[in-house]
């Protein structure tokens, strides 16, 4: 039942070459920054990744983006990653966007073992009736489109069919957690690390603070030990360094 794991790279050090990740966090809040940066060392590419976004120039995920180890993203917001930009306009990344609420629930999806379910969000855009660009080719034409997905109406409404998300892995940080793996997220860091952690496999959590079983209330426990595979109890100095995407502050009085 001790989930512990001695580090980081330990804990990442069977991330095979061309594996699929989800990976918690929402903008930089609550992303797995320990874990990303373990797995950026060890080498490995042609990861796929889904994610709300994909980090900044030269921080969580862009980190191993940088550094080209990341072939397909599925995510809803890419705005704050100028190497993503580039790399997604010259045809070296492949890219599916989704709407946010659909990400969120296709991650809870299979996470719960629900194959596809039936949502009114993108119908009659591209997300449904296809034509997105996946890929683009080096002269800017698009090399892979998306396909259209099934639709369907209940109740005199439109609906396209979205299908649940499962990954070989998934990265996700917690602000508390036990040996066991029941983890407390604080705050924004819930919005989407639970439903990362669900959908892995095998799914690896990173803990500002580790507490011995029973040091958690039950009732406060946001994702149940059974959906953990690993723990890595952070430092002080690690749990501390935590960054955002911009510092806004209002202008000082006299």
């Amino acid at each position: 039942m001790d989930k512990v794991v001695a580090s980081a790279a330990v804990a990442v050090s069977d991330i095979p070459q061309g594996a699929s990740l989800a990976v918690g966090g929402f903008g930089l809040c609550g992303i797995p920054s320990v874990l990303i940066a373990a797995l950026a060392e060890r080498g490995v590419g042609d990861l796929r990744v889904v994610s709300n976004n994909c980090g900044v120039d030269e921080w969580g995920l862009g980190l191993l983006l940088g550094a080209g180890r990341i072939s397909r993203v599925t995510a809803s917001y890419v705005g704050e990653n100028r190497e993503f930009e580039r790399q997604y306009l010259s045809g070296e990344l492949e890219v599916e966007l989704i709407p946010q609420g659909t990400l969120a629930e296709r991650l809870r999806a299979g996470g719960a073992g629900i194959p596809a379910f039936y949502t009114p969000a993108g119908v009659g855009t591209p997300v449904a009736d296809g034509g997105m660009p996946l890929r683009y080719a080096a002269d800017g034409s698009v090399a892979v489109a998306s396909q259209p997905k099934p639709t369907a109406e209940f109740d005199g409404r439109p609906f396209v069919l979205e299908r649940g998300i499962t990954t070989d892995f998934a990265l996700v940080r917690a602000s508390r957690g036990d040996r066991h793996g029941n983890l407390v997220f604080d705050k924004s860091t819930r919005n989407f690390n639970p439903l990362a952690a669900a959908a892995g496999r095998v799914t690896i959590a990173e803990v500002e603070e580790l507490v011995e079983p029973g040091g958690l209330d039950p009732d406060q426990v946001h994702l149940p030990g059974v959906f953990v595979q690993r723990v890595v109890a952070l430092t002080a100095e690690q749990a501390a360094d935590k960054r955002i995407e911009r510092r806004t502050v209002r202008r000082q009085e006299g």
